[in-house]
């Protein structure tokens, strides 16, 4: 690919801000950087890696903050994400040796069926509980192992399926839910990077851009999902995942 200019890097650090701040909020933060990466020029197999800095990024700023507040469950979290960074590498080494092409075809079908998941999202699927109470453990972490996988493979709308697991079965609250998820993603994305590297798919240029933005937003959503302000980020959302995924599909 060729370099990218100054103005396309910018870009992309702002682009960066969006995702980190919905990733933290919400999830789906990669639908937006993922698909603009490629856009942009870079082979998907390298988008794909590359965006796990940017992801690493934003929950380290994310974890941090959640931390400070006391805002963690242990040692459960920990459990999930050891046993999530196992099913990641699976789902890297998968990813490393998908043709362009049909990883482009996925890309866009996984964007389209989670915009289908915001629209049906139950509101009243976090818990508003107080009490951090883990309930349904070893379900969870069996789940886990396969959001590992698929953190590992693509990672988009992850998120979504880490709230969805940790709220209804775990029958956690929100901020809890988050804080656990980012923790969880920023072990698997470690573990996901390092084959990413070793297998030359980090654009680290590109890479460092994109975190600087994420870095930036997530520190505001760490800070603003306190406050659950998460529902006017899904039309946004739904808007940008329809256009791109059009895009990912008929633009090769």
């Amino acid at each position: 690919m060729n370099e990218l200019s100054f103005i396309q890097l910018a870009i992309l650090s702002a682009a960066g801000v969006v995702a980190g701040f919905i990733n933290v909020v919400a999830g789906g933060g990669s639908l937006i950087t993922l698909p603009l990466m490629i856009f942009l020029g870079l082979p998907p197999v390298v988008a794909n890696g590359t965006n796990r800095i940017g992801i690493i990024a934003q929950n380290i700023v994310a974890v941090t903050n959640f931390s400070r507040k006391g805002i963690f469950i242990y040692p459960f979290s920990l459990y999930a994400g050891g046993i999530a960074i196992i099913g990641s590498i699976l789902g890297s080494l998968l990813a490393i040796d998908m043709d362009d092409q049909l990883f482009n075809r996925i890309l866009s079908i996984v964007m389209v069926v989670t915009g289908i998941t915001i629209l049906l999202k139950n509101k009243k699927a976090a818990s508003h509980s107080i009490i951090p109470v883990v309930k349904n453990k070893t379900v969870s972490l069996v789940l886990f192992f396969f959001i590992g996988i698929y953190g590992g493979f693509i990672h988009v709308g992850i998120g979504f399926l880490m709230i969805m697991i940790l709220s209804r079965i775990n029958q956690l609250s929100l901020k809890y839910a988050n804080s656990i998820k980012v923790f969880v993603a920023l072990l698997f994305s470690i573990s996901s990077i390092i084959v990413f590297i070793l297998n030359d798919a980090i654009n680290w240029k590109v890479g460092f851009a994109l975190a600087i933005g994420t870095s930036l937003g997530g520190y505001l959503g760490s800070h603003f999902t306190m406050k659950k302000g998460d529902k006017w980020i899904r039309l946004i959302l739904i808007l940008a995942i329809i256009v791109m995924a059009i895009k990912l599909w008929f633009f090769q």
